[in-house]
């Protein structure tokens, strides 16, 4: 089956890939995807009759048309201050502007009326830098995970008389011969002269093969590890009523490390998260407020980065969401106050609390399962926190983990995200260059621009 573009992964990336390319070129286009269509994407956890996660084969939050990021919070960050490098490769303006494109294409799509917020001149700011903590500048658009469904259900119908999708049909491997690129699916082999991969951060394991098949170049990232904290939603309401997302970093006295607060979701949930099998944290929120809750939360993480002999960043985080999910079939819960005192929680001590989870998660003791240096600067961090956010040090504060983000080894591309093979491009998260919904997207946007020009309309698809 031959194709003029073949994209792996319908996450932000590919499908942002997908509709500019669509838009611009004549190029017959064929995406993979190991997940479902949207409609199909599910979760057994219900809260009530199953309460963790089950381990699906295909994880319905992880895998499917819209990536991760379908069930998210549907944050949108318009910044170069964190959540990638993309301005590394394309620069601070070019990367803006596009995110600012992505947004627009949201908001045709489905997110019109939801709220843009910014730091800018913020009050916020200031608070922040008098105790010792640095308030990142971003806009933020905030779509919610019940519109952000809307708008790639809406993509998806633009796109799907357009582009051929394959769902349940996962990549087992990628070949390149005579300015070919076979993709290899149980759905038969598949051909195209470009091929753009963005499998997202599920696929690192993955992507490490495909890197050693082909040859690609890569340099080690980094690996994000932390806890979920949740908290009554008027102890950070000032913040999240005027930011909705603020990205604040503590560089700890002890060590310092820096950690940094990521994916705040006010008035929302905890969930599972299922990568590769290992059952980690993260959190929701919608912006329809018939499915608000009484609390708020977000994650604190620590970054590490490795150097020789060792480098393997996610297997070291594997090891650690390994050994909560050991202890605690899964996700474990402490108290905050439990925590600080040495001893863990109990089913007992988290019912008598004034915070009640919204995840149903196994009690028991973080300092078992988080290394030391880690665990202290969340500590510290909270503490400081408590100086903007009074409240946030209580005893009833609640600490999911583990937390982990997985980053993809750093794949090595030029500055048209283009690897050292002709046509075969490596964007998103999976490339390591992105680390949000807003660069992810905006890469994709950026490479079919690029690749547009080759493929005019009426041009006839390639021969082998």
């Amino acid at each position: 089956m031959n194709y003029d573009v073949i994209i792996i992964g319908a996450g932000p990336g590919g499908i942002f890939t997908a509709y500019e390319l669509s838009r611009r070129s004549g190029a017959k286009i064929a995406v993979f995807e190991t997940g479902g269509k949207l409609t199909e994407r599910k979760c057994p956890i219900d809260g009530e009759r199953i309460k963790t996660c089950v381990g699906c084969p295909v994880c319905g939050i992880m895998s499917g048309f819209g990536g991760a990021g379908a069930f998210s919070d549907g944050k949108y960050n318009i910044t170069t201050e964190f959540g990638g490098t993309l301005h590394e490769h394309i620069g601070k303006k070019a990367a803006i502007d596009l995110m600012n494109y992505v947004d627009g294409i949201n908001l045709s799509h489905g997110g019109e009326g939801t709220k843009l917020y910014t730091t800018a001149n913020s009050r916020i700011k200031t608070l922040c830098l008098r105790n010792g903590l640095h308030l990142l500048d971003a806009s933020v658009r905030h779509l919610g995970t019940d519109k952000n469904y809307v708008v790639l259900g809406n993509i998806y119908e633009e796109l799907k008389d357009r582009v051929d999708f394959y769902f349940h049909c996962p990549v087992s491997g990628v070949s390149a011969k005579d300015g070919l690129y076979t993709v290899v699916t149980p759905k038969g082999e598949f051909s195209a002269p470009v091929c753009v991969i963005s499998a997202g951060r599920s696929g690192s394991k993955w992507m490490e093969k495909v890197c050693a098949d082909l040859g690609l170049g890569s340099n080690s990232n980094r690996v994000d590890i932390g806890v979920r904290v949740e908290l009554p939603y008027e102890i950070f309401s000032h913040l999240t009523d005027e930011l909705y997302e603020s990205k604040i970093v503590y560089r700890t006295d002890k060590f310092q490390d820096l950690v940094r607060t990521f994916c705040m979701n006010p008035r929302g949930a905890v969930v599972n998260e299922n990568t590769n099998g290992i059952v980690t944290v993260n959190g929701h929120s919608y912006d329809d407020p018939a499915r608000y809750t009484p609390n708020t939360n977000f994650a604190l993480l620590v970054s590490k980065h490795f150097s020789l002999p060792f480098k393997d960043s996610n297997g070291y985080g594997e090891s650690i969401a390994r050994l909560s999910n050991m202890l605690g079939g899964g996700v474990l819960l402490q108290r905050f106050g439990d925590l600080i005192r040495g001893q863990r929680s109990t089913p007992k001590r988290i019912e008598e609390s004034f915070v009640t989870p919204t995840l149903g998660a196994t009690p028991g003791d973080l300092s078992l399962v988080i290394p030391k240096r880690i665990l202290d600067g969340i500590v510290e961090m909270i503490y400081a926190l408590d100086k903007i956010a009074p409240g946030t040090a209580n005893d009833d504060t609640l600490l999911y983990g583990v937390e982990v983000k997985f980053y993809n080894m750093e794949v090595v591309t030029d500055e048209n995200l283009e690897t050292g093979l002709p046509g075969l491009f490596v964007i998103g998260d999976c490339g390591g260059t992105t680390h949000s919904l807003s660069q992810a997207s905006a890469s994709g946007v950026y490479v079919a621009r690029h690749i547009a020009d080759r493929f005019p309309a009426g041009a006839p698809v390639h021969n082998r």
